[in-house]
């Protein structure tokens, strides 16, 4: 078995906390099922890669050469239009993946991803996985799998842009991001929201201005009340029908 594959201070700066690699591939869902042996495989071709907030972590045109999964910290996935206008597609949490499917289509990037805060990441090399599939098919199942739920994922993002109105797109955001619950005492419900307003703003396909103008709506209502990032529902069951 392969030594294990530990990125340590000494490799990229005090600051920054050790990782072991295939403890953490391990616990992803794409690789949960694999043994020892396989995920000593793809640690080895896996590689860090640490971006600054607001530093860029691919371009619109770069080559696509693997995937990226998030360690610590939120990317955006995102285009520029000819006008300057900024579009984000996805906003990418520790954990989850982006690359994937262009890396199986061997294509550019298609999107810009950004970092939104100070950001690890690792890139799992495209041979490496090209690899592991012809070694053993159940690894292309899994893949599969994996972006068959971000394509489902898209299309309800679709349908939520086309069919939905922008109070109930912000309201199913705020169900999707919550971080914590209501106590037996029935106290407020926290909800820290993942990134800034005119982020999350393009991302429900909505100005910056609007989206604060629903979330007044809903203070108002007494269903929220919002300070800075932070996010109160005063009244959840109201919430979740949409009742202001």
């Amino acid at each position: 078995m392969a030594s294990e594959n530990v990125i340590t201070n000494a490799a990229r700066g005090a600051r920054r906390p050790n990782i072991r690699v295939q403890q953490f591939l391990a616990k992803l869902p794409m690789f949960s099922e694999l043994d020892e042996e396989e995920i000593d495989r793809i640690a080895l071709g896996t590689n860090p890669v640490y971006a600054t907030k607001n530093e860029a972590v691919v371009q619109r045109g770069d080559p696509c050469v693997g995937f990226h999964v998030v360690v610590y910290g939120q990317v955006k996935l995102g285009f520029t239009s000819a006008q300057g206008a900024e579009k984000v597609v996805e906003i990418v949490g520790p954990g989850q993946s982006f690359g994937e499917a262009l890396m199986f289509l061997d294509k550019p990037y298609i999107v810009f991803a950004q970092a939104l805060a100070d950001t690890m990441l690792l890139h799992v090399s495209k041979r490496t996985v090209f690899e592991e599939i012809e070694r053993d098919a159940r690894f292309a199942h899994r893949v599969i799998s994996g972006l068959s739920r971000r394509l489902h994922g898209l299309v309800r993002d679709v349908e939520a842009y086309s069919l939905k109105c922008s109070a109930e797109r912000v309201i199913g955001y705020l169900l999707r991001e919550e971080a914590g619950r209501a106590n037996d005492e029935g106290a407020a419900l926290e909800i820290e929201l993942s990134a800034g307003k005119s982020v999350i703003a393009s991302r429900l396909n909505m100005t910056p201005e609007h989206f604060s103008r629903v979330l007044h709506d809903l203070s108002q209502a007494g269903l929220i009340s919002v300070d800075g990032r932070m996010v109160r529902v005063h009244d959840l069951e109201r919430l979740r029908a949409g009742r202001f």
